[in-house]
């Protein structure tokens, strides 16, 4: 028999779907299939609305190679998993006369934990969570969760966290969760033949498609200790996140909280001696933190520097100790040491990389209003371990609505590790940049509107004017507005406001998880959601729900962000422009993922008259020091 084409493979997934070929998707699937036959790697922009999903999988099945997927967001990772590959893969069955399997794989965290449920967390006595399990009628709402939990155990097939619904808070979860570190192991665990976790790595390990998250990526990547399959081809969707989250991965963090947990855990099970060194390092760490100030720390005080190698040497001591050790007085103790030994090796491992010192490293001060002061530490860039454990061993596809800037990809790839464009490198890492476009009009959908009398915004005080002009496009549009504000603060003033103002519901963001305000946003077309950060990118709502989209301010990051201005100082002395290297970089892609929110499809249901922009218009509103910006978007004809 021949084998399919390639155009023939997409047009039956793309008929399966129940969607529209669109060149630019044909571009795509050409290209990734390029660069996978030749092993070199692609960053490909592909607008909102071209269908990347089915770009990068039909190609990949093809091949026939494991593939590993990872997205940035659960709401792609659940699409790609209960909806496209599924039928891609019904679709290239008959052609391909092979059925490819697929699997979903996160970090150990978010599954659920027999052992835990089971026997209980190793919890210190005056916390007593799990006595709830026991109350006959829990009222608290943790004892509920906890109970819920126990019950959606027998149900689940997957123990995935984000399978229970509605969902739990983060202080239930990990009562019935553990960290790889905490982990006993299979072999050692009464409960490792019915692991959740383990059982999502065979599947991982049987599949033909992986798909992920960008942390467990980056943890695969990093720490040197493999979580992932064995795969020939990485496809990076929601790429532009990617730097972002191997730089949370990559971060370390010391708090006197943490630091007294695993003084907590750890007494119990070593000797005296080593309990109080640990102990007196944690009281001359805890007393230098009261007096913390937020900022980036250039050189490390001496009294820090004290304090750190007294931190460490002591959990050295700790961690040695716990190896030699055992009480039998201690109910289920092999659980509760290696709570303990995870709790003590994270504190010596981020005291150790401070004290060490790193040119590559930036070190600050944080404080919180509700949780106190703690010491940071992150890598000013995360490129050469991109560059290294990324891109040597596999074929890579980046791929994103926002990746190219300034006409060009060379900013991306640079902060992935990768030389500019067209300059000879080691064939490791050669690649090429494809922008296959957005079905999407925008030259033709688009107005922008200038608001030159508005008042440059501030970083104290109320925008009154900026308020009622928002009252007034709010009301025009008939409410259908997503809100995307530059602080919590700012949004949740704003919400005040406006709830004051006007006769329709106002979502914030923190009031209800995200999952469920999205939902209600979208339920009602009056409805408006304001919020920060995370809805930049993560508002999937197509159709009359959102017609308006606000942004109050350029998206630069903080002036005082100590890794920001590290970063940006750091190119400024190398001889380049820090503000746009760094600064206006990190604006220009989240304006694109959040003015992105608004357009999310080609045309739109016709509909009757309404108050304001006539029927299928839709707005962006921007508001900036002395820049306002109104698109309006036809969706119709």
């Amino acid at each position: 028999m021949t084998k399919p084409s390639l155009p023939e493979l997409l047009h039956a997934a793309v008929t399966a779907v129940g969607g529209t070929e669109r060149p630019g998707q044909v571009a795509m699937a050409e290209a990734v299939a390029e660069v996978i036959d030749d092993g070199s790697h692609l960053l490909v922009q592909a607008g909102t609305g071209t269908g990347k999903s089915l770009g990068y999988l039909v190609p990949a099945l093809a091949h026939g190679e494991r593939v590993v997927v990872a997205t940035a967001t659960l709401a792609l990772q659940r699409q790609l998993v209960e909806r496209d590959l599924p039928r891609t893969v019904d679709a290239l069955h008959p052609l391909m006369r092979r059925r490819p399997q697929f699997a979903m794989l996160k970090g150990r965290s978010n599954y659920l934990c027999l052992h835990r449920l089971h026997e209980g967390a190793p919890q210190e006595e005056e916390e007593g969570l799990f006595d709830q399990f026991e109350a006959a009628a829990p009222t608290s709402k943790l004892g509920q969760d906890l109970l819920r939990m126990r019950d959606w155990a027998d149900e689940t097939e997957t123990g995935d966290r984000d399978d229970l619904t509605p969902g739990v808070s983060d202080r239930a979860w990990s009562q019935v969760s553990v960290s790889s570190r905490e982990c006993l192991g299979a072999s050692k665990c009464a409960y490792g033949a019915e692991c959740f976790a383990e059982a999502a790595r065979e599947r991982a390990k049987l599949a033909d498609v992986v798909v992920t998250n960008h942390a467990l990526l980056a943890i695969d990547a990093i720490e040197g200790a493999p979580v992932l399959p064995q795969h020939e081809v990485l496809i990076v969707d929601e790429a532009h996140e990617l730097v972002s989250r191997v730089t949370g991965v990559a971060t370390g963090e010391l708090t006197p909280g943490q630091v007294n947990r695993a003084v907590r855990r750890a007494a119990k099970l070593v000797n005296e001696k080593a309990a109080d060194q640990l102990q007196t390092a944690s009281e001359g760490f805890e007393r230098l933190m009261e007096l913390a100030l937020p900022g980036r720390l250039e050189e490390i005080p001496e009294d820090l520097g004290y304090a750190l190698m007294a931190l460490r040497d002591a959990a050295r001591t700790v961690i040695t100790a716990l190896g030699s050790t055992r009480d039998k007085s201690v109910q289920d103790e092999d659980a509760v040491r290696k709570q303990a030994l995870a709790s003590v090796e994270s504190i010596h491992d981020v005291a150790e990389r401070i004290t060490n010192g790193s040119e590559y490293d930036v070190v600050w001060y944080e404080r919180h209003d509700r949780f106190g002061a703690s010491l940071r530490v992150a890598p000013m860039s995360v490129s050469g371990l991109l560059r290294e454990k990324l891109f040597t061993e596999r074929s890579v596809i980046l791929t994103s609505a926002t990746l190219k800037l300034g006409g060009d990809f060379n900013g991306v790839g640079a902060s992935l590790g990768l030389a500019p464009e067209g300059i000879e490198s080691d064939d490791a890492t050669q690649w090429k940049g494809l922008d296959v476009g957005s079905p999407f009009d925008y030259g033709k959908q688009g107005i922008l509107y200038v608001a030159k009398h508005l008042a440059r915004p501030g970083r104290e005080g109320t925008r009154s004017d900026m308020l009622d002009e928002l009252t007034e496009l709010i009301e025009a549009a008939g409410g259908r507005t997503l809100g995307l504000f530059s602080s919590m603060r700012a949004a949740q003033s704003a919400a005040e406001e406006l709830r004051e103002r006007l006769d329709m519901p106002i979502l914030l963001q923190g009031e209800e998880t995200l999952g469920e305000l999205i939902k209600g946003f979208a339920a009602d077309a009056k409805t408006c959601l304001f919020g920060t950060l995370s809805l930049w990118q993560g508002v999937d709502v197509p159709g009359p729900s959102c017609q308006l989209v606000i942004m109050d301010k350029i998206p630069f990051p903080r002036p005082d962000d100590p890794l920001m201005s590290a970063r940006q100082k750091a190119v400024d002395e190398a001889g380049g422009n820090g503000f746009m290297a760094v600064a206006a970089t990190h604006a220009a892609l989240l304006m694109a993922q959040g003015a992105g929110r608004l357009v999310r499809r080609v045309r739109g249901p016709r509909g009757g008259r309404r108050p304001g922009p006539p029927a299928g218009h839709r707005a962006l509103w921007q508001l900036s020091a002395g820049l306002t910006a109104r698109l309006l978007v036809h969706d119709g004809p």
